[in-house]
């Protein structure tokens, strides 16, 4: 992957949820609700306070968050799907 976020933005790899059956219906891909979690790949260097003091992140490459359901931006980078947001996007780490 080649790509590097800016400023506060974290590049989440959404996590594929588990399929679950009951009965036969199946319910097609479109129907489907988004993933609300994710792997992070990669973070940026941090957001610069008022008063000049770089502010550390919080998350690093390789945690598992969780994040709200319509947050971020989806992109795709050689084939795979991607979502950047801002650090404050993410609910929890894992």
């Amino acid at each position: 992957m080649n790509i590097k976020p800016l400023s506060d933005r974290v590049v989440v790899k959404p996590l594929e949820q588990d399929e679950v059956k009951q009965g036969s219906i199946i319910i097609p891909d479109t129907a489907k609700e988004k993933p609300m979690q994710g792997e992070v790949v990669a973070v940026g260097p941090g957001k610069v306070s008022d008063s000049g003091a770089a502010v550390a992140m919080e998350v690093k490459k390789g945690d598992k968050v969780l994040y709200g359901k319509y947050a971020g931006q989806e992109v795709t980078v050689d084939g795979e799907d991607f979502l950047i947001m801002r650090e404050s996007d993410i609910l929890a780490i894992i």
